[in-house]
């Protein structure tokens, strides 16, 4: 049975890929909101999609529909606002009758979760977040062959994708709002490399600026030294000759793992796993930002002898 969807946000980076996965998914998008009003691609999914600039209204007219027919109730709402906002547009989704599709990072802050954790329970419906790399094809099969083993491996991950000025002008390169470099663009990382190598032993920071950051953490599995970057600067020669503007790396014990593609379609996986009640929520979400926070808020780091021998300057 196809679900109601409504999405807040819709004019948003991330706001596309929503918009196709709750399409490919077989489900309709019934209601958006954005205080913004360049949303136009909305005509690419459906000319009948009732839109609000202003979210006391789009909270109104979801009310509306849960007192009325079944048939036009809410089901999801796919929260794409910016990362501040998230917690919040989770307990007017959670309020008004609806289970929660929420772009990453869930919440800034791990204490966040705690009062969502609180109202899920009040409401009986379940926040979900995008994970999308726990279902990429490539990073499943590697899960698999190092479930196997049973050894620490030395992991570097670099992950560089290009932003221009706007950025730093935008929420996201406000610290307070975004959450900084590594909760905006490395969250995903972080999950996957936990979810790859088990919980975190330890942490250094050796490198913070408004575009790049870099350290190293301990794993149950793996030591890793890690590099993020918004700057296009960064990319190496070979990425910047041939036109690209995002690298990304992980190499395991000296093998790089080749995950470069298969990116178009994680957000429409993600929500067939979350409409087949597989998807992830708030427990999933906690470590990841437990740890971002703990990244956030630790002091600068020299670089130790082993710190030398696993990062690169």
């Amino acid at each position: 049975m196809s679900k109601n969807f409504a999405v807040i946000g819709v004019g948003g980076y991330i706001a596309p890929r929503h918009l196709r996965a709750i399409r490919d998914t077989g489900n309709q998008l019934l209601v958006a909101v954005d205080p913004k009003d360049s949303v136009g691609i909305l005509d690419q999914y459906s000319f009948d999609v009732k839109f609000f600039t202003e979210i006391e209204r789009f909270d109104r007219h979801l009310e509306k529909l849960r007192r009325g027919p079944e048939e036009g109730r809410i089901h999801y709402v796919s929260i794409c606002s910016p990362n501040y906002l998230h917690d919040s547009h989770c307990r007017l989704a959670l309020r008004s009758g609806a289970d929660v599709i929420c772009e990453k990072p869930l919440v800034i802050n791990p204490w966040n979760l705690d009062a969502l954790e609180e109202i899920e329970a009040e409401t009986k419906h379940r926040v979900n977040t995008i994970l999308q790399l726990r279902v990429h094809p490539e990073l499943i099969k590697l899960r698999e062959s190092l479930k196997k083993e049973n050894t620490v491996h030395d992991v570097e991950l670099t992950y560089i994708t290009s932003r221009g000025p706007w950025y730093q002008v935008s929420w996201k390169g406000d610290h307070e709002k975004s959450g900084g470099v590594a909760t905006n663009i490395g969250i995903h990382f972080f999950d996957l490399l936990m979810w790859l190598f088990g919980s975190v032993v330890g942490l250094k920071v050796y490198h913070v600026d408004g575009q790049r950051m870099s350290g190293f953490i301990e794993l149950e599995h793996a030591r890793v030294r890690w590099f993020l970057s918004v700057d296009k600067n960064d990319l190496p020669s070979s990425v910047k000759v041939g036109g690209k503007t995002t690298y990304r790396s992980i190499i395991v014990s000296g093998k790089e793992i080749e995950f470069s593609e298969g990116f178009t379609d994680l957000h429409t996986r993600v929500y067939e796993e979350t409409l087949a009640g597989r998807g992830f929520g708030l427990k999933d979400a906690r470590p990841s930002i437990t740890l971002t926070h703990a990244i956030r808020t630790a002091p600068i780091s020299p670089m130790d002898e082993l710190a030398h021998s696993l990062l690169k300057k």
